[in-house]
């Protein structure tokens, strides 16, 4: 039987009521959240969140500048270039003839100015052998993780820092550079528990090993005199709540922000920080920012970026890009120099621009990287070809041949 459309329409109005209600009562709350962003004093904030370290419940980012700064777009340089790369892959599937991944990689590279140019390709490379589909300790060879699923996702990310700092070291010159990721420069998911204890090896493979040295590359091509190579990360539709959490300690009458101890016995939407609670940033910085303006800078206090990236820090702004309100991230060394700082807020903005809201570039480079169901079909179709032309047995799951017939 499939999906009873009258039953699910009826239940996704009333969540559109329900939406709609809950829109009007916050209006109050997230004006009063700007006046607080506005208002606050972020050198304060931050001797507060020192204070608190280990007491609340929420990791509030550092603000750089004051909350409420607002910066207009510099202007372009005459000539520049973008690099972006972006991937996608085949995950291993119990139901193929045989245990591999494909990853495609693509990559584009414009140039803008008096000698215009675009170069985009692609780059697909499978994956078999046993090392290829397995992470494993080097202090326990029996202590392994397969590469599939959520593994396989981080390892494509990695392999796609790896390829733009392959793209970025081809060119020989100084022009003004952006290297865009598409996503966070943060391996969010490498954070958990899960990877500190017997399972390190996993993040010391994918992120010092991998992710890392590929931010190291893109840093040593990044000239000490301000001109050639910045890197940025543009994140769209952010859901992060650092810049939030700062705001909690700005409503927090307290000398220390003690969750856990003050405020652990009132209840939700009594405490003094809970104007804030349903907020993501991006709400916040909807009201306060014009067209092509970015917020105040930030870095992040991720335990992860704290303890593992050395001089990679994550710092982010929030860019108005016309269409959307984006989360744009890069490391301390360009977030440090006004230069590059000042590179990355113009040509991230003339990207957005270009591409109707969202980065030419990186549109490209996922166009040359998608696998459609198309290519995902034709891919198991080659598969078995392959392993009868060779005289291998090719099989399937009866799971996915009940899937291809229907039986009443």
């Amino acid at each position: 039987m499939s999906l009873d459309l009258d039953a699910t329409a009826a239940q996704i109005e009333a969540l559109a009521a329900q939406l709609r209600s809950e829109g009007q009562g916050s209006a109050a709350r997230l004006a009063a959240i700007v006046a607080a962003a506005q208002a606050s004093d972020y050198a304060g904030i931050n001797s507060k969140a020192e204070a608190s370290a280990g007491l609340t419940f929420f990791s509030p980012a550092e603000p750089l500048e004051p909350l409420g700064a607002r910066h207009d777009p510099p202007p372009l340089p005459p000539d520049f270039r973008v690099l972006a790369v972006d991937g996608s892959h085949i995950d291993v599937d119990r139901h193929l003839p045989a245990r591999c991944y494909l990853i495609n990689l693509g990559a584009c590279v414009l140039t803008y100015g008096s000698r215009p140019d675009a170069v985009l390709s692609s780059r697909p490379r499978l994956y078999a052998s046993e090392d290829e589909l397995y992470l494993a300790d080097p202090a326990s060879p029996t202590n392994r993780m397969a590469v599939e699923g959520p593994i396989l996702g981080l390892v494509r990310t990695v392999q796609e820092a790896e390829h733009l700092a392959e793209i970025a070291a081809q060119q020989n010159d100084t022009l003004p550079t952006l290297a865009l990721i598409d996503g966070s420069l943060i391996l969010w998911q490498l954070a958990g528990r899960d990877f500190q204890g017997e399972q390190r090896f996993v993040r010391e493979r994918l992120l010092r090993q991998g992710f890392l040295r590929a931010l190291d590359t893109l840093q040593s091509l990044s000239h000490p005199d301000g001109s050639g190579l910045a890197l940025a990360a543009y994140i769209s539709l952010p859901r992060s709540t650092e810049v939030m959490s700062t705001l909690r300690l700005a409503l927090c009458p307290y000398d220390r922000a003690d969750c856990r101890g003050v405020c652990a016995q009132e209840h939700p939407g009594e405490r003094p920080c809970d104007p804030v609670q349903g907020f993501v940033d991006r709400e916040v910085f909807a009201h306060t920012l014009g067209p092509g303006q970015r917020s105040a800078l930030f870095r992040t206090r991720s335990s992860i970026v704290r303890d593992e990236y050395g001089p990679h820090q994550v710092c982010f702004f929030y860019l108005n890009a016309g269409e959307e309100m984006a989360r744009v991230e890069m490391p301390a060394w360009v977030a440090e120099d006004p230069e590059r700082l000042a590179l990355v807020h113009a040509l991230t903005l003339d990207q957005a621009r270009r591409g109707q809201g969202y980065p030419t570039a990186v549109q490209e480079a996922h166009e040359q990287a998608v696998v459609s169901g198309a290519d995902r079909e034709l891919f198991r179709q080659l598969l078995e070809e392959a392993l009868e032309g060779q005289g291998l047995a090719v099989y399937t799951s009866e799971k996915r041949l009940s899937k291809l017939r229907r039986i009443v």
